[in-house]
């Protein structure tokens, strides 16, 4: 049973190959069933974010499962694999178990400590569970990795005061005008992102926004949120009038295609300065905006400058997060090698009960029909009291053992001295 992450993130690849390979929830469901057909994978789960892109599997063969998985995410993303490969990264086993820990608890974010990744690991979990791609032992992961990064949350303070995304996007755009006041702002999108970015603009005394959506309801509901400052609303029909009638613009709609580009925009500037800022990715903002005169344009990976004044003062917080991760990924590697006593505790089980139920109907028939049926059902309660009783001890031993050597010492002693025949026995058997 082995457990692998492929996957790639800020720290490895930068914006413009991060959003090749980004999968919006309407395509997992055909990922995870390109994925499932491969004779090597047994489980499969896609977490999917503006800085990462990572596929978590359950594999037979790990290398043929992760090179399956390698080669979808080129098919997927149109690179070869020779300019993909560079920028992946792959862990095993426990590397990969406290990674995603790691990653759900904020620990691995260009944010560090940031929240809005706990639940997007939740919806990763919710995905994979409705497009069948989560079993039993992802589902156990990602379980764990989510009670992980709340313990994370809740026994240390990394998630007080931690920036996001977003208010590290108000900030650098704070750092490139004088102030807010009377700064006329517009913004592309009314999601979760944008819902933040309010937030911290107004907090820092923003009162001139006008917020654009697909369905403008959608953009109602959010404006309505903040009731002190006066937001405009609209749909994005209104899109270029507002950017160009605004000082500084943020884009985080989920749009996968740039919807800002030079040749949509550039016939409209009037030749006054305007900051956009792209906070999504797949990015909504083309590169060659930067070439119309007076519009400067900054992405995600333009945050890291903002993001590092935050971060050093969070390290000490980030070293307890690491000592509770420990001890989360000590109990799922045992719970992980407990599985590998299933079949021989299986075995065991089904051979006792075998006998115990030969041996009952023997005494039934003895005993003839006088013997009434609640007697029986006496009887049959008593003797499988007694099998549960004398299976519980080396059952428990079993599963708890953590020295690996004596568990399949343990393990094949069972299977000489009741002469059981596991699956593994099965199949070594057939070679």
């Amino acid at each position: 049973m082995n457990i692998a992450v492929v996957g790639l993130s800020h720290q490895t690849a930068p914006v413009e190959v991060r959003e090749k390979l980004s999968i919006p929830s309407a395509q997992v469901a055909d990922a995870i069933a390109n994925l499932s057909g491969s004779p090597y994978i047994e489980e499969v789960s896609i977490l999917s974010t503006c800085n990462r892109l990572e596929i978590h599997i359950v594999t037979t063969e790990t290398e043929n499962g992760v090179r399956d998985v390698m080669r979808f995410l080129s098919e997927h993303s149109k690179l070869g694999l020779d300019e993909l490969r560079p920028h992946l990264f792959v862990l095993l086993q426990q590397d990969a178990v406290m990674h995603l820990m790691r990653v759900s608890s904020g620990l691995d974010s260009l944010v560090l400590g940031e929240g809005q990744i706990l639940a997007q690991v939740k919806h990763a979990l919710s995905l994979g569970q409705q497009h069948k791609g989560v079993g039993r032992v992802l589902g156990r992961l990602l379980k764990d990795s989510i009670k992980a990064g709340k313990r994370v949350r809740t026994e240390t303070n990394l998630g007080t005061g931690a920036v996001s995304i977003s208010s590290a996007a108000a900030e650098l755009a704070l750092m490139k005008v004088d102030s807010f006041d009377d700064c006329h702002i517009a913004i592309l999108g009314a999601g979760k992102m944008a819902r933040l970015l309010v937030q911290h603009l107004v907090s820092k005394r923003a009162n001139k926004i006008t917020l654009l959506n697909r369905t403008v309801e959608r953009a109602n509901e959010l404006a309505a949120q903040f009731g002190d400052v006066e937001i405009a609303t609209g749909t994005l029909d209104g899109m270029l009038a507002a950017v160009v009638a605004a000082d500084v613009v943020f884009t985080c709609t989920s749009s996968v295609e740039p919807i800002l580009h030079r040749e949509n925009l550039e016939p409209v500037c009037n030749g006054s300065q305007t900051l956009v800022f792209d906070i999504a990715v797949p990015r909504n903002v083309h590169s060659n905006i930067s070439e119309i005169e007076a519009v400067f344009a900054f992405n995600v990976d333009d945050l890291k400058a903002v993001v590092a004044q935050n971060q050093e003062s969070r390290r000490q917080m980030a070293m307890e997060a690491e000592l509770l991760l420990d001890e989360e990924v000590e109990a799922f590697m045992d719970w992980l090698r407990s599985l590998d006593t299933v079949p021989t505790i299986s075995s065991l089980r089904d051979k006792v009960e075998s006998i115990r139920t030969q041996e009952l109907e023997k005494a039934m028939s003895r005993l003839g029909s006088e013997f009434s049926e609640k007697h029986r059902g006496v009887v049959e309660a008593l003797t499988r009291g007694i099998v549960n009783k004398i299976l519980h001890d080396p059952m428990t031993q079993l599963r708890s053992q953590r020295d690996i050597e004596a568990r399949d010492n343990a393990m094949e002693t069972l299977q000489v001295l009741f002469n059981l025949e596991t699956a593994s026995r099965k199949e070594a058997s057939r070679r």
